[in-house]
C-alpha cells in the first residue's frame, strides 16, 4: 500500500476551473493504477477519472470533455484538472491506488485511499 496526500481543494464560482493534486509515498508509485473518486453529501461515492501505470486514462461520462487525469512519475502525484466546474461537482474528492486498474475503475478493492479533498461551486 501507498499513503495518499490530496490537495487543491476549494471554493470557487461556476466555471472556473481547479487542479487537484495526490502525492504518494513510496518508491514504485510508477507501477501504481491511480483514479479519482468524489462523493457528495447523501450520495455514494463514484468513480472520476483514472489512469494505469502507463498513461492510459478512463473519465466518467458525466465529467468527460471537462476533467483530464494525469500523472508526473518523476514527482509522485497524480492530478485532476477540472475546468468548467458545476455546482453538481460539489463533492469530497479522493484519490486511490492499486496495484491493477480494475480495481480503480470498479471502485471495489482498492488497496489505498487518500483523506480527501472538499471542492465546492458556486453559482
Amino acid at each position: 500500500q501507498v499513503q495518499l496526500v490530496e490537495s487543491g481543494g476549494g471554493l470557487v464560482q461556476a466555471g472556473s476551473s481547479l487542479r487537484l493534486s495526490c502525492v504518494a509515498s513510496g518508491r514504485t508509485f510508477r507501477l501504481y493504477a491511480m483514479g479519482w473518486f468524489r462523493q457528495a453529501p447523501g450520495k455514494e461515492r463514484e468513480f472520476v477519472a483514472g489512469i494505469n501505470w502507463s498513461g492510459d486514462t478512463n473519465v466518467a461520462d458525466s465529467v468527460k470533455g471537462r476533467f483530464t487525469i494525469s500523472r508526473d512519475n518523476a514527482k509522485n502525484t497524480v492530478y485532476l484538472q477540472m475546468n468548467s466546474l458545476k455546482p453538481e461537482d460539489t463533492a469530497l474528492y479522493y484519490c486511490a491506488a492499486d496495484r491493477a486498474l480494475a480495481p480503480i475503475l470498479k471502485g471495489v478493492g482498492v488497496g489505498s485511499w487518500g483523506q480527501g479533498t472538499q471542492v465546492t461551486v458556486s453559482s
